[in-house]
């Protein structure tokens, strides 16, 4: 009697990035982000991590740089750099907080606000083409898909990371070697 072929050594897994959601996500926000973010630097001098503070503060205000990191996403380091440039260009101010004298808070300065106030509509604008492919149905569902993601479907990823076994991995997967 004939043996069965034996199955086909396994194929590695190629993650396919055209239809990875994560990926196609970063890709977008990267080149949406550089896109605007290089039309403000060059009219107004601000980096994105200065602009999105002034963003958080000027909805926000009395925040700490913790507390800014912490609704940005962004590195608590990248957010304390770019709170130290907006003291020294009169953009921010720093107060001591009323409960709690450990604590300090940021805040527009009347410079920081007249420029926030300056940015936003041209930001904005950058915003409204950017949508502009898509009928105001599309753009409704698309913040209520985001809103969805954002909130059930991190909890859902974050409670599987939580729950996934942990494969050992060697320092030299970690870490290849170059060259």
């Amino acid at each position: 009697m004939k043996q069965p072929d034996p199955l086909p050594p396994a194929q590695p897994l190629t993650l396919q990035l055209e239809t990875f959601v994560p990926y196609q996500l970063s890709v977008l926000s990267n080149r949406v982000s550089q896109a605007i973010s290089a039309e403000y630097y060059r009219r107004f001098g601000l980096v994105m991590t200065e602009w999105r503070t002034m963003c958080v503060l000027g909805r926000y205000p009395g925040l700490s740089a913790g507390e800014v990191a912490e609704q940005t996403a962004m590195d608590k380091v990248a957010v304390s750099r770019a709170v130290a440039r907006l003291l020294e260009r009169g953009l921010v101010s720093r107060d001591i907080h009323g409960d709690d004298r450990r604590r300090s808070v940021l805040a527009l300065s009347e410079k920081g606000r007249d420029l926030h106030d300056t940015v936003a509509p041209l930001v904005l604008e950058c915003e409204r083409r950017l949508l502009s492919v898509l009928d105001e149905a599309e753009v409704a569902q698309l913040h209520t898909l985001m809103q969805r993601l954002a909130g059930s479907g991190m909890d859902n990823l974050l409670a599987g990371l939580k729950d996934a076994p942990v494969s050992p991995v060697s320092s030299a997967d970690r870490n290849p070697p170059l060259g």
